[in-house]
């Protein structure tokens, strides 16, 4: 990734960019504390070499919690909390849910990050409780990183499974393929330059 863009496309996850390798982009890892420290490192470098982003966006894959959503629509992300923190988490907010620019017909969602792929129906009511409708392992790290960083980010997700306990970290390798397709169509359609 070059700190030359004036945006930083980012990922967690290999596979769920392996419809972008025409587009420059940072793969993260998987994980908060991976999130974290990944694109703290890009964007530190980008300070250091005098061509600081002027934006963060952010393309992945999550659950769903709820019945607010279906596994074909991207979602733009407004807002995450941690669900896996046992003390307060403040609700952070990022994108249209900052800057008032919303994308004309995309649903938004508050999202609800952890260190855990959820897989059953007791995680499924706690992060319903904490007013969160998908779920993913990263958005409160990049959002918390973006805040640091003084740099606007925004959060596009397209969900992958449903949170349940039919769903598996297989079946999830097996869908990303498919989910990277559909977040390079509605990149190509909302986001590309």
């Amino acid at each position: 990734m070059t700190a030359q863009a004036k945006e930083l496309l980012v990922f967690a996850h290999a596979d769920e960019a392996s419809a972008f390798g025409d587009v420059p982009h940072l793969i993260t890892g998987v994980g908060k504390v991976n999130a974290a420290t990944a694109l703290a490192a890009e964007l530190a470098t980008a300070w250091q070499q005098e061509a600081p982003f002027e934006q963060i966006t952010v393309l992945g894959t999550a659950g769903i919690v709820g019945d607010a959503h279906d596994l074909d629509t991207v979602v733009e992300v407004t807002g995450a909390v941690q669900h896996d923190f046992s003390l307060p988490s403040p609700l952070l907010k990022c994108g249209s849910a900052l800057t008032g620019e919303h994308l004309t017909g995309i649903p938004t969602a508050t999202i609800a990050t952890a260190d855990v792929f959820v897989q059953d129906d007791t995680q499924r009511r706690h992060i319903a409780e904490l007013g969160a409708s998908l779920c993913d392992m990263e958005v409160y790290a990049y959002l918390k990183t973006a805040e640091v960083f003084h740099t606007p980010i925004r959060v596009f997700k397209v969900p992958s499974d449903f949170a349940d306990s039919s769903t598996t970290q297989e079946q999830w390798d097996d869908i990303v393929a498919l989910k990277s397709q559909q977040l390079r169509q509605f990149y190509n359609t909302h986001l590309a330059a």
